[in-house]
């Protein structure tokens, strides 16, 4: 982990904090190679950067001061939609959009996500903070994402689609159109992406009826999980 990621239940006052959980403790002894005096870079979730002094190290926990003062990383201005891919590249996904500074991510149902995939345990509200936490933790970050889970895709994009990308440039990535993705945008995006094997044409077309243009990305078919840090590094 590039930032110890703290919460207000590690607080021991508003200067001190104790880590006593197996994983944070586990890094910070094994990886970091922990000793008294040393600083690290330490962040409160949802809040403040700063830095972390050792004050004691022991098996079962660790104590830090805090001096908490810098703003975290500016969040992307982008509302990502996404098509929900296969259960065993969400894990991936959440690490990959919390790292980048992705803040609101809507998964959507699509003709070609399989019904069985609503039910992985990779989207019990537990797994995706889990998830997220390591992406923040990899990015240096502390604002938690938004993910929100929609599982009709037609009632989604005439119902709620409409309110979610106002006030916004609208695009959807699409293989099979002539525009060009743009390239180190300067304003608020809200960005599709469809699952494996992407949207398919009716849902293209709903998509460009509330406000969105198909871009392409080049020749090549990429997979979600490549696709998505493609095109925000391309955009942003």
């Amino acid at each position: 982990m590039n930032l110890i990621l703290l919460t207000q239940g590690d607080l021991l006052s508003p200067t001190q904090a104790v880590i006593r959980d197996a994983r944070r403790l586990s890094h910070i002894r094994e990886i970091h190679g922990a000793t008294t005096g040393e600083t690290y870079k330490v962040g409160m979730l949802n809040g403040l950067i700063g830095k972390g002094t050792l004050l004691s190290i022991s098996a079962t926990e660790v104590v830090l001061e805090l001096e908490v003062t810098q703003a975290p990383p500016p969040p992307l201005p982008l509302t990502l939609i996404l098509g929900l891919p296969r259960p065993k590249m969400l894990r991936r996904i959440f690490q990959t959009i919390s790292t980048l500074g992705v803040k609101e991510l809507h998964l959507i149902n699509s003709y070609r996500v399989e019904k069985s995939y609503w039910q992985t345990p990779f989207l019990e509200p537990e797994a995706i903070h889990e998830q997220l936490i390591l992406g923040l933790e990899q990015g240096c970050d502390t604002q938690l994402p938004k993910v929100h889970l929609h599982k009709r895709f037609k009632p989604f994009v005439e119902d709620d689609l409409p309110g979610i990308i106002a006030g916004t440039t609208a695009l959807v990535a699409h293989p099979y159109t002539e525009t060009e993705c743009p390239r180190s945008i300067d304003y608020s995006l809200s960005l599709a992406v469809g699952p494996e094997g992407g949207f398919i044409d009716y849902e293209i077309e709903l998509l460009k009826k509330i406000g969105f243009d198909a871009v392409h990305l080049g020749e090549r078919i990429m997979r979600v999980e490549t696709a998505v840090p493609y095109l925000l590094g391309r955009l942003f």
